[in-house]
């Protein structure tokens, strides 16, 4: 089996948080047996660079055995670090369609059957958030992410209406979106102090590791890493420097699914907790995600996902999520099939 043909597709999907709608790319990789793999990736392409894209990658891929997906992921064409992921999530759904097994089988069994979500609250007036808060709470999201807009007095007061019109069953995390300088973020980690929340990611303008240090040794409220985390040894500068004890780990800002298993590795054996992080997916990607958190013990936690905040997905069935858990798709590959008449409906062209 030789792969024997591939194409990308730019879609655009409404969203139900009255954010912009989400862009994305797809890939398709088909063989010469007639098995397709599917991949998804947060690329900011434009329509006409799908076709560009192709043109240089085909001859590079034609003829290779999907199988060999290591192998593959040297080519030099295979940046950024999101085509790299796309490349190989594909190769995966093509492995796992191929030997009729799910994809956390490939990767040493499932671990997890189901995975916890954590959703993302978006910026806006503090009795706005609090009043979404306590809605998906009573949907049975219990691990909420509060989104900073930049002003420290602002920021607290969300955090605090939304701590308010929600149970203590109800995890808080805050993503201070590299939005603070040091003395500001010092300032913002003591008023959340009492508060308690489960931790505070990326509160600094500066992605340097040594500042993120130096705010962790003055605050107990625990920090999180997600935007400078470019891979493994990123993972274990943090580790080495004492910058954050947990790191939010992304397939298409790695680089994919191998390269995210060394970043859970890693951070596993440094004592940080390691949780998957993404953004809007029309499902493909969210798929992969909970294959490698179904089968990794070192990807501890709830992971982000905002797979529930599309109008619509591109899946012919949707993934199953109950009381702020979603399940594992059981199907061979990635374990979803895409919907051919909604991909054409969400087409960029």
């Amino acid at each position: 089996m030789v792969i024997n043909d591939l194409e990308f597709y730019c879609v655009s999907v409404p969203r139900t948080d009255g954010n912009e709608p989400l862009r994305t790319v797809l890939l398709r990789l088909a063989t010469n047996r007639g098995v397709e793999g599917w991949a998804e990736a947060a690329l900011r392409w434009r329509p006409p660079e799908c076709s560009e894209r192709r043109t240089a990658l085909l001859p590079c891929l034609q003829g290779r055995n999907p199988f060999d997906v290591e192998d593959l992921l040297t080519l030099d064409v295979l940046q950024p670090a999101g085509l790299r992921a796309l490349v190989e999530m594909a190769c995966w759904d093509l492995i796992g369609r191929s030997l009729h097994q799910p994809l956390y089988n490939l990767f040493g069994g499932r671990y997890r059957k189901q995975i916890p979500l954590a959703v993302r609250l978006p910026e806006g007036p503090p009795q706005h958030v609090a009043e979404l808060a306590h809605a998906l709470e009573e949907q049975g999201f219990y691990v909420q992410m509060i989104t900073a807009c930049g002003q420290l007095d602002e920021d607290v007061r969300t955090f605090e209406a939304v701590r308010a019109s929600v149970t203590q069953r109800t995890e808080l995390r805050f993503d201070g979106g590299c939005r603070y300088e040091l003395e500001a973020a010092r300032d913002l980690c003591a008023a959340m102090e009492y508060h308690g929340p489960r931790f505070l990611l990326d509160p600094l303008a500066a992605r340097d590791f040594h500042a993120q240090a130096a705010l962790a040794r003055q605050t107990n409220v625990p920090l999180a890493l997600w935007r400078s985390i470019g891979g493994a040894a990123d993972v274990l500068r943090a580790v080495r420097c004492g910058a954050a004890q947990y790191v939010i780990v992304d397939l298409c800002a790695v680089g994919g699914i191998a390269a995210a298993r060394r970043c859970a590795a890693v951070a596993a054996a440094g004592g940080l907790h390691a949780l998957l992080g993404g953004g809007p997916s029309v499902g493909i990607a969210t798929a992969a995600a909970l294959q490698l958190a179904a089968a990794e013990p070192a990807l501890d936690g709830c992971s982000e996902c905002a797979y529930h905040q599309l109008k619509d997905h591109l899946l012919a069935e949707g993934i199953e999520i109950s009381d702020g858990m979603m399940s594992i798709p059981g199907g061979y590959g990635l374990g979803v099939e895409i919907d051919r008449a909604k991909l054409e409906r969400y087409q960029l062209l």
